[in-house]
């Protein structure tokens, strides 16, 4: 693996009604280098560990600019902890055009990656965006059905009341009524696997500007959302990284729809849904990444 120096710049770009905030990490001494544009999951933040990646992928030669979206840690957007899946789509064009506008990375050589629930809208993009070179769909969040039931009936039958009274709010212009994005196993929250709370703190650095709680509005809408099915119309290359001990986007069905890519990769690990960021997973799973990019971003 190259080791070559990074620059890490703060960057915002507008999207819709507000601004997006994001690094971009460049290569020191590369002219004009491929870029992969980085999004996360679930109300996550782009200081929970894409910076690891993004550090990794200048390393090798090629930009990332990893953002977060609106609504969410230090972005715009009001009301706070809204996850609305139209405006994060919205988000990942506005962070697309945002590098065809710069001079430091290669606009012709531009790549998509995403994990979790941003694994979901990277197949959902690269889907609309058939110019991208590459995307990468990292434990992606593939069918809201399956990942319903994940959490199970109980698990959903809390959640309603919540999404209700939220649903009410929003009518009457109130502040969102939230509710946790991950708790420990019985508790509501989107997520309560075993390992989701540990998780996703394990994830949030000193000082990190992530926030445990959503609008509960978005409840229903995640589980109608299937950016699985997307990946039949993929055109670019993609790789799917999986997660064989996913307890949250279960595998077999992200299995199943990542061999409808017409130029789709599998790679699996024996890991859980969010062990894929730290330790050994992470070393596995950067290198995988790092050479697909590598291979599908490099000039013609």
């Amino acid at each position: 693996m190259s080791t070559k120096k990074v620059t890490r710049l703060d960057v915002r770009f507008p999207s819709g009604d507000a601004d997006c905030a994001a690094w971009l990490h460049l290569p020191a001494g590369v002219s004009s280098p491929p870029v992969v544009v980085m999004g996360h999951g679930l109300g996550a933040t782009r200081d929970m560990r894409l910076d690891a990646y993004g550090e990794r992928f200048a390393q090798a030669g090629i930009a990332a600019l990893s953002f977060t979206y609106r609504h969410f840690g230090d972005s715009g957007g009001s009301p706070r902890q809204l996850l609305s899946i139209k405006r994060q789509l919205a988000d990942w064009d506005a962070a697309l055009a945002h590098v065809q506008t710069r001079t430091d990375v290669d606009p012709t050589r531009v790549a998509v990656w995403g994990s979790s629930f941003g694994g979901g809208h990277a197949i959902t993009v690269a889907s609309r965006h058939p110019e991208l070179r590459a995307a990468v769909a990292q434990c992606p969040f593939t069918d809201g059905l399956a990942s319903a039931r994940a959490l199970g009936p109980r698990g959903t039958a809390k959640v309603l009341p919540s999404v209700a009274r939220d649903v009410f709010a929003a009518a009457r212009g109130r502040a969102p009524v939230t509710i946790p994005l991950a708790a420990a196993p019985g508790e509501l929250a989107l997520m309560n696997a075993p390992d989701a709370l540990d998780g996703y703190l394990a994830l949030v650095p000193d000082g990190g500007t992530f926030v445990n709680e959503v609008a509960a509005r978005v409840a229903p809408t995640i589980t109608t959302y299937r950016p699985g099915k997307a990946a039949r119309r993929v055109k670019p290359p993609i790789l799917f990284c999986i997660t064989n001990h996913d307890t949250v986007t279960p595998a077999a069905q992200t299995l199943a729809y990542a061999k409808t890519a017409p130029r789709g990769e599998i790679k699996e690990y024996d890991a859980g849904h969010f062990d894929i960021y730290l330790g050994d997973a992470f070393e596995d799973v950067v290198a995988d990444q790092v050479e697909f990019l590598t291979r599908h971003l490099r000039k013609a």
